[in-house]
Formats: structure tokens, sequence, C-alpha cells
């Protein structure tokens, strides 16, 4: 009884822990997609390793007539996500 009181209590002081940390930067916001978009890439980098991996072993222990496995799609180069540009700022003529 005590661990399910500690846990919900846990529970309740995180989230409201969460709910009042601020809102993210444009900055802050341009990183976790950064790193959200290299995460992706590199789920990507490893299902392809893993098919080739595989594969290898597929075709180490394949018995004749039977088909080959299915090839691997090798994925894009990594390219960074574009953050919105913000408009520059107009600059006003130094008045006399």
């Amino acid at each position: 009884m005590k661990k399910i009181i500690a846990f919900t209590l846990c529970t309740l002081a995180s989230a409201f822990a969460f709910a009042t940390l601020p809102p993210l930067t444009p900055e802050q916001a341009d990183a976790a997609a950064l790193a959200k978009a290299k995460t992706a890439y590199g789920d990507k980098v490893g299902a392809y390793q893993l098919c080739q991996a595989q594969n290898r072993v597929a075709d180490r222990f394949k018995v004749a007539g039977t088909a080959a496995p299915a090839a691997c799609v090798a994925p894009p180069p990594f390219v960074a996500p574009v953050a919105a540009a913000a408009p520059a700022p107009a600059t006003a003529p130094a008045a006399k």
C-alpha cells in the first residue's frame, strides 16, 4: 500500500513539474528538431545495417532452390531540417 501511495505522489509531482515548464525558445525548438531528425536517420541506418546482416546470414544457410532474400534499401544521405527563416528586420535610414 505504501508503494502505491508513493508511486501516485511521485507521478503527480512529476506531472506538475512538467506542466510548469516554460515553452521552448525558437533555438531550443530547432535544436530539438535537429536531434529528432538525427535520431530518425540513425534508426534508418540501423535498420539498413540489420537488413544487410540478416541477408548475409540467410545467404550462408540458404538451401539450393530457395528464393534469395529481399534486397535492402539504403537510406538517403542525412539532410538537416530547414528551420523557418525569420524575416530580416528592415533597416531604417538614419535621420539627420
